[in-house]
């Protein structure tokens, strides 16, 4: 029960900054989040899941308590399962601090609106912000895992058809894995 609110609570925070205009598109139905994400990450995974929805004014409720260490939900658009590193990554990233030294795994399977390549911080597109859209992916966020990185392409402008580095050269660089 203690992980469950523990989750909860990580799931809060993460999706407690999104943009207003984001949480009024994400309002839906249990029913419609649920389809919306049946295709967002395995169907293993998707069961054992704690489910996060938004509603009015972007307030988050969980509509079903999970027994896997996931959560997913669709904050604006993107459904989206994370581990619980990567949750934690995410409020990290969200409330500026420091990115945990953990491994952690999101998959993005109807993959994504958008985003700035360059600036984790960016909600929408400009001339100069190299704002790019992966389809299907998944994403391997872990401060520690910057050396295997190296590997991979770091541009402000990559082929987001092949693997990349999102936000390099930021405390939250992050690996993308397109799958389709």
């Amino acid at each position: 029960m203690k992980w469950t609110f523990a989750i909860l609570a990580a799931g809060l925070s993460f999706v407690a900054a999104i943009p207003i205009a984001a949480a009024q598109h994400a309002t839906m139905t249990d029913q419609e989040l649920m389809a919306k994400l049946k295709d967002a990450a395995p169907a293993a995974v998707l069961k054992g899941a704690t489910i996060l929805t938004m509603g009015p004014g972007g307030q988050m409720k969980a509509i079903k308590a999970g027994t896997n260490g996931w959560t997913c939900m669709d904050p604006g658009g993107a459904p989206i399962c994370a581990d619980e590193a990567a949750m934690e990554w995410a409020n990290a990233w969200k409330a500026k601090r420091p990115a945990p030294q953990k491994l952690g795994f999101i998959y993005m399977l109807n993959g994504d609106n958008g985003t700035s390549n360059t600036d984790p911080y960016a909600t929408e597109e400009t001339s100069d912000n190299n704002w790019i859209k992966t389809g299907s992916h998944v994403m391997i966020v872990d401060a520690e895992a910057k050396s295997m990185m190296q590997g991979y392409p770091r541009s402000a402008k990559p082929d987001p058809a092949k693997p990349y580095v999102m936000w390099p050269g930021t405390p939250y660089e992050h690996l993308m894995l397109p799958v389709k």
